[in-house]
Order: C-alpha cells, then sequence, then structure tokens
C-alpha cells in the first residue's frame, strides 16, 4: 500500500522534511516512490510547499496520507480541493468555497492574534502587581506606660 509521509532530512536540531509517496513497508527514510512536497516546521509560519498535480495525482491512484500529512494538507487548503475535486464539483464553486477557506483562514489568525496579545498583555500586569506589592502598614511600636 502507498502512503503519502514525511521524510525527515536536514541536520541534527533542524528537521525539514520531505513528503514522499512511499510503499507502507519501508522506513522513515528509506526508499520512496516520488518526493510530492516539502514541510519546514521551523519556519515563523511553517513552510509547506507542494506539487498539487503529482499530490492528487497520488490521491487518484488510492495513497493514504498519514495523519500528520494530512493536517499538512488541511492548514494549506489542499485536502479542501480535494474532497471538492472528488464529490465532483464544478470549477466557479470549488473558487468560492476556496476564497471562503481563505476567508476563515484569515479571520482565524487574526483572533489568535488577538488572544495572543490579551495573553501578553495579562502577564505583564501579573508581573506588575508581584514587582510592587501593595504597601504595607508600618509596624505598630508600644511604648511602655509610666
Amino acid at each position: 500500500m502507498v502512503k503519502l509521509r514525511l521524510r525527515r532530512i536536514g541536520k541534527k536540531k533542524k528537521p525539514i522534511y520531505k513528503i514522499v509517496a512511499a510503499d507502507s513497508r519501508n522506513a522513515r527514510t528509506g526508499k520512496f516512490i516520488e518526493a510530492v512536497g516539502q514541510y519546514n516546521p521551523l519556519l515563523n509560519p511553517i513552510g509547506i510547499e507542494v506539487n498539487e498535480t503529482r499530490l492528487f495525482n497520488w490521491l487518484k491512484r488510492g495513497a493514504e496520507p498519514t495523519d500528520t500529512v494530512r493536517s499538512l494538507l488541511k492548514r494549506k487548503g489542499l485536502w479542501l480541493k480535494w474532497r471538492l475535486v472528488k464529490k465532483g464539483v464544478d470549477e466557479p464553486t470549488m473558487v468560492a468555497e476556496l476564497e471562503k477557506w481563505q476567508m476563515q483562514q484569515a479571520e482565524k489568525l487574526t483572533r489568535e492574534a488577538a488572544k495572543k496579545a490579551r495573553r501578553k498583555e495579562a502577564i505583564r500586569k501579573k508581573r506588575k502587581a508581584v514587582e510592587t506589592p501593595a504597601a504595607a502598614p508600618a509596624p505598630v511600636v508600644e511604648t511602655p506606660a509610666t
């Protein structure tokens, strides 16, 4: 059975992965049939490059993507496109769906950025409160009565 999976390349502590079509019985770094893309997790945002025609060719032939590769394809929008192609949706509908998906992704990024800013502000306020504790009352000194 052919699987679309990641093949690790790169240096120690600096991984880069190729998205490859490989026999499921071969090792992770073993023989593969064809490289259809590349994934770099160290970039910000992560870098995903895929040859769509070769990817869809392998999917049409029955290649199964691993969970990780499927999540990368979803992040790139290719899994949605594949599902639409598989359903036989016409081109204008497909373009509209992909544009809608891209708008949702842009909204998601803005929400995540706002959430990150709120967290950062909350941490800043918490640190400020710890650094400047409330003024403690002055100690009461008792004087002996005469």
